[in-house]
C-alpha cells in the first residue's frame, strides 16, 4: 500500500492527486517531474534525529544530518526576523558553486532549545549523498587538482573572514569536492578569528602526501602561510605561478560552434551571439572566444543594444588577445580582472551613449545582458624548462541573466548568478532565497549594460582554469528558463564528450529542445568543448577541433562584491525581462577602482593603440554608423590617444 511507502508529494500544487512513492521521477497523476531536495540540517541537535524519523510531518531523516524535503512545493518555515547565524550565507549568495545557501528553519521536539537550520544547494549528490571530502580525494587528485584547491580557498578566505566564518575552510570535513570545485557543507561561525598561520598549518597533513612534482613548491608556499604578518598577494602570486605552471603538462583541444533561433513565437531576434555558424569564425580569436548578449527594449532598441555589445566586445578581445601575446612575464588575474572591467565599461557606454543619441528615456532605454568568455593563453615555463603557449585560463564575464554552465560527463554545474530581484534582496539580508522567488518581479533585472553608466554597474569577472574534459555552455534565457539546462544536459552533453555528437549538432540540438519547451522566447547557444585527454581516448573522435592549446584548469570565482540594495518596487512586470529603472532611482555606490601600476598602465596603453591601429576599418564603420557614440567614447581615451580616432573633434 502506498500509504505504507516513503512518500513525496508533487510540486505542482494544483495537483488533486500529489502523493508518490519515493524513487518515482514524475507524478502518477500529472505528470509533472517530481523534485528529490535534499537538505543539509545543522547542528548537533540534528546530528543526533535518526534516519527514517519524519521532522514536522514534511522531512524524511535519509541519512544522519541528510533531510529530503517531502513537499518542495511548500515554503519552509523563517522568522518574520532573521537571525545573526544566516546573515554570512545571505551575503555570500554569488558564492554558490562554494557555498550553500539556508533554506529555512524547523523543530522537531518542543521542548528543542533553538531551530534547527536547513541548507540547500549543499554538497550532496542526487542520491542524498554528500560529496567526498579533500581528504577522501587526496591521493587520486591530479597535481593540477591538488594546487587548484589550495587557490580556490585562498580565494574564499578573505571574504569569509571579513564575515567571521573563515573556520569553516579549517576544518577537514568541511571541506568537500565536486571535481575540481570545492564545496563547503556549511559555515561555522567562531569568536576569535583564525590566522592565515591556522588555514597554512591545517593544510600540512595533505602537503606532506601531495604529487612529487608539486610537493616542494607547494610546501613552501603553505609554510610561507604560517609566517607572521605574511603578506596575502604574495603568496597568491606564488601559488598562481605554480597552478599554471602545473596546468600547463596538460593538452588543451579546444572546438566551438555557435547558434542563435528568432523561435517559433517571436518576430525578431533580440539575441546576437559569437561565433554564431562556421562562416563567423574569426581567426585572431577562436576559439578562445564566446559571447552572448540579450538585447532589452523590443524591435529597433534590443537588436542594436545586442549588436553594439557584440561587435564592440569583438574588437576589444581581439586587440587585447593580441596584446597578452606579446607579454614575456605573467599577467596576474588582477590585471587581467582589471583590463576585461576597462573593455566592460566601454561597452556599456557605446550602448549608453545610443541611449542618449535618442534621447530614450526611463525604461525605453535599451539595453543587454552579456556573458563573455576569453580563454587566455600566456606563455609559461614549465618544470622540464620547455616552454608552453597556453596558461589555461579562462575568465568569464557577465551581467543580467544569460549564463554560464561547466558540464562533465557526472555534473553540471552553473557558474554565474542571475542580476535580477531575488539577487538583490538575498544579499542585502533582506530575505531567504525561497521566499524572495516567490515575490512579485523576482526575475526582473537589476543590472544590464547600457542601463545606467559604467561606474554605477557591478559586473562578475571570474576565473576558471581548465584542468578536465568539459563542455563550456553560454546560453540566453531562452534555454535556461524553468531549468531546461539543469534537467536535459545529459541527453546532449554526454554525446558530445564521447564522440557520438558533434559540438555544431548539439549547439542545434538544444535551441531545438528550446523552442519545443521554452518557446517564447529568442533562443541563442555557444557551446566550447574542452579536453584535456587525447582524442584517441575518445569512442568517436569529431572533426579536427579549431585549435589546440596546452592544458587548462578552471579555477574559482573571484568573490563578487556585495550589492548595495535600494528599496524593492512592488509593482514590477512579471517578465524576466523587464527591468528596473535604475538610472533614475538612486544608483548604487560605484566600486572602487585600484590605482593601476606601471604593468598595468603599460598593457592598458598598448591595448589601445592596437584598438586605434589593427583594428581600423572595424572602427571607421564604427564612426560612420554611431558618429556620437563613438566620439564620446573617443572623448574618454587618455588625451595623447585621441589623436588616433577618425574624425576627432
Amino acid at each position: 500500500m502506498l500509504s505504507t511507502q516513503r512518500i513525496i508529494n508533487c510540486p505542482n500544487l494544483e495537483c488533486d492527486q500529489p502523493i508518490n512513492a519515493v524513487g518515482d521521477t514524475i507524478c502518477d497523476y500529472c505528470q509533472t517531474p517530481l523534485i528529490y531536495r535534499y537538505l543539509w540540517a545543522t547542528g548537533t541537535q540534528a546530528a543526533e534525529i535518526p534516519p527514517g524519523t519524519k521532522v514536522a510531518d514534511r522531512y524524511e531523516v535519509i541519512k544522519p544530518q541528510i533531510w529530503l524535503d517531502t513537499q518542495p512545493a511548500l515554503l519552509p518555515d523563517i522568522p518574520a526576523e532573521l537571525p545573526s547565524l544566516v546573515i554570512p550565507y545571505l551575503r555570500l549568495y554569488s558564492e554558490h558553486l562554494h557555498i550553500p545557501q539556508a533554506y529555512g528553519f524547523t523543530n522537531s521536539l518542543a521542548e528543542a532549545e533553538a531551530d534547527i537550520l536547513l541548507l540547500e544547494n549543499a554538497p550532496i549528490d542526487e542520491t542524498g549523498s554528500i560529496y567526498p571530502t579533500i581528504t577522501d580525494s587526496w591521493e587520486q587528485a591530479s597535481p593540477v587538482r591538488q594546487v587548484y584547491w589550495l587557490w580556490q580557498i585562498l580565494q574564499l578566505w578573505t571574504p569569509l573572514l571579513i564575515l567571521g566564518v573563515a573556520e569553516s575552510l579549517l576544518l577537514p570535513d568541511n571541506l568537500c569536492v565536486q571535481g575540481w570545485c570545492i564545496r563547503l557543507l556549511e559555515l561555522h561561525q567562531t569568536p576569535e578569528q583564525p590566522t592565515l598561520k591556522d588555514l597554512g598549518n591545517s593544510w600540512q597533513p595533505w602537503v606532506k602526501v601531495a604529487k612529487t612534482t608539486i610537493a616542494p613548491k607547494l610546501q613552501s608556499i603553505v609554510e610561507l602561510m604560517c609566517q607572521p604578518e605574511v603578506d596575502l598577494e604574495i603568496i597568491n602570486t606564488q601559488l598562481n605561478e605554480l597552478l599554471l605552471t602545473t596546468a600547463a603538462d596538460l593538452p588543451l583541444f579546444l572546438t566551438i560552434a555557435g547558434a542563435t533561433d528568432t523561435g517559433p513565437i517571436t518576430k525578431h531576434n533580440e539575441d546576437a551571439c559569437y561565433p554564431n555558424d562556421a562562416r563567423d569564425i574569426d581567426d585572431k580569436v577562436q576559439p578562445r572566444l564566446s559571447i552572448i548578449c540579450d538585447g532589452i527594449g523590443g524591435h529597433e532598441g534590443g537588436e542594436v543594444a545586442s549588436q553594439l555589445a557584440l561587435q564592440s566586445l569583438k574588437l576589444q578581445m581581439r586587440a587585447l588577445l593580441a596584446q597578452i601575446a606579446e607579454q614575456t612575464e605573467l599577467l596576474t588575474p588582477d590585471l587581467l580582472y582589471q583590463q576585461l572591467e576597462s573593455c566592460l565599461r566601454v561597452v556599456n557606454n557605446v550602448v549608453w551613449s545610443r541611449n542618449d543619441e535618442q534621447n530614450r528615456q526611463g525604461k525605453e532605454r535599451m539595453a543587454t545582458t552579456l556573458v563573455m568568455s576569453l580563454q587566455i593563453p600566456q606563455r609559461v615555463v614549465r618544470y622540464s624548462g620547455e616552454h608552453s603557449e597556453n596558461s589555461h585560463e579562462l575568465y568569464l564575464a557577465h551581467i543580467g541573466d544569460s549564463r554560464a554552465y561547466w558540464i562533465t560527463r557526472n555534473y553540471c554545474q552553473l557558474l554565474t548568478v542571475d542580476d535580477d530581484m531575488v539577487k538583490r534582496e538575498v544579499s542585502a539580508t533582506k530575505s531567504l532565497y525561497r521566499p524572495a522567488l516567490q515575490k512579485l518581479g523576482a526575475n526582473a533585472l537589476t543590472q544590464a549594460l547600457g542601463t545606467k553608466e559604467a561606474e554605477f554597474l557591478n559586473f562578475s569577472i571570474q576565473r576558471f582554469i581548465l584542468e578536465e574534459d568539459g563542455i563550456l555552455l553560454l546560453c540566453s534565457d531562452g534555454l535556461s528558463d524553468r531549468n531546461l539546462v539543469e534537467q536535459s544536459w545529459q541527453d546532449y552533453a554526454i554525446p558530445v564528450l564521447t564522440g557520438d555528437l558533434s559540438v555544431e549538432a548539439a549547439t542545434q540540438e538544444l535551441i531545438k529542445l528550446a523552442n519545443e519547451k521554452n518557446g517564447q522566447d529568442n533562443t541563442s547557444v555557444v557551446l566550447t568543448l574542452c579536453r584535456v585527454s587525447e582524442p584517441s581516448s575518445m569512442a568517436i573522435v569529431p572533426a579536427p577541433p579549431a585549435e589546440i592549446i596546452p592544458p587548462q584548469p578552471l579555477a574559482v570565482p573571484d568573490a563578487e562584491a556585495l550589492i548595495i540594495a535600494t528599496p524593492w518596487e512592488e509593482d514590477l512586470a512579471e517578465s524576466s525581462q523587464a527591468l528596473l529603472d535604475l538610472s533614475l532611482t538612486e544608483a548604487p555606490t560605484p566600486a572602487p577602482i585600484k590605482p593601476t601600476k606601471g604593468k598595468s598602465l603599460g598593457l592598458f596603453a598598448g591595448l589601445l593603440v592596437l584598438l586605434l591601429g589593427s583594428t581600423t576599418l572595424g572602427l571607421l564603420a564604427w564612426w560612420q554608423l554611431y558618429p556620437q557614440s563613438f566620439q564620446q567614447v573617443c572623448r574618454q581615451l587618455p588625451q595623447k590617444m585621441r589623436e588616433f580616432c577618425p574624425g576627432k573633434e
